[in-house]
């Protein structure tokens, strides 16, 4: 019986490139550049499985395109890149990578959050540049971040494990979520909850942790900007439509909050002029690049494809409705 029919858009890591091959006939992408619309169209029209990024976007165009498609199969934890009722409609399963990147995440806004308070890039470009002159009293001055409120906008997995590292420092944490969890976790976490303008007026670090949704897209908006201390900093690693760019680059000008750390962005891979300036660090969409974590998105990803191909119900269905009846 011949095997099922698969494309992955990049090359992959190849403990995923095992899982797939064992089951499945699959056709790598080498780089980004291969995967160019025009060839992703063209491939899919033979293919049962997809395995794509969050730059791949699956909407009703590529499923015209792919008559045969069963599932597809995100290496991410978000998915505003797959139009899932277009998906349902075409009975087709969309699938993601949850849980697997939460820790990783953590840290990195985290390495966002000390880079912008103690002036790292400005110190590191001073230090490679030649013309450091040596130590002085209040050269690079940036602000401590133990003992300082950090305020956490969206409380679920990456959002309680930012609050876990916060206590090592000695902070104050308060936080938002559309939903209040439960009393027992605030007390394990220390955490208080907040409506959003006042959690905005309290924190010396904003740290955002929501998915984008119709309900977050433009949530940091200039108003927003403007109820908090000057003193703060913000930082995003979630998605970069929950920021309003402009905005942010208008309240860093105005000197309404102090400075900014951002791993995403509204428009990707451009990155807004405004924003490059010596108080916002920019990283390109990093959070969860590292080895281990990278490797096991995509063995959740391939084993989501060998899942479906095997008559089993994948385990990180995002429309589970397609496959209730069958």
């Amino acid at each position: 019986m011949p095997k099922p029919k698969v494309l992955a858009t990049r090359p992959l890591f190849p403990a995923a490139r095992t899982i797939l091959d064992a089951s499945c006939d699959v056709e790598y992408f080498p780089s980004a550049e291969s995967a160019s619309r025009q060839n992703l169209l063209r491939r899919l029209k033979d293919k049962e499985g997809l395995v794509c990024l969050l730059t791949d976007a699956v909407n009703e165009e590529l499923l015209r395109n792919a008559p045969k498609l069963r599932i597809v199969s995100n290496v991410a934890v978000g998915f505003d890149n797959i139009d899932v009722a277009a998906c349902t409609k075409r009975a087709v399963v969309a699938t993601n990578t949850p849980g697997v990147l939460d820790e990783t995440t953590a840290d990195f806004a985290w390495t966002l959050m000390m880079a912008v308070a103690r002036r790292l890039s400005e110190g590191e470009a001073l230090a490679r540049s030649g013309k450091w002159t040596g130590w002085d009293l209040d050269q690079l001055v940036g602000t401590d971040v133990w003992g300082k409120t950090l305020g956490i906008v969206g409380f679920g997995r990456i959002g309680r494990a930012m609050a876990r590292r916060a206590s090592g420092f000695q902070m104050k944490v308060i936080y938002h979520d559309a939903v209040r969890v439960a009393e027992e976790v605030e007390q394990e976490l220390k955490a208080e909850f907040r409506d959003f303008n006042s959690l905005l007026s309290e924190s010396d670090f904003v740290s955002v942790h929501v998915p984008l949704t119709p309900e977050t897209r433009g949530m940091f908006s200039g108003p927003k900007f403007f109820r908090m201390k000057p003193t703060a900093i913000l930082i995003n690693t979630s998605r970069g439509p929950v920021v309003d760019e402009n905005g942010l680059v208008a309240a860093l000008e105005a000197g309404k909050i102090a400075g900014a750390g951002l791993d995403v962005y509204e428009n990707e891979p451009f990155i807004f002029p405004g924003l490059k300036r010596a108080n916002v660090v920019l990283a390109p969409h990093i959070a969860s690049a590292t080895v281990e974590t990278r490797t096991k998105m995509a063995c959740i990803a391939a084993e989501n494809v060998t899942a479906l191909f095997r008559g089993q119900w994948p385990p990180n269905m995002l429309n589970a409705e397609v496959l209730k009846d069958k």
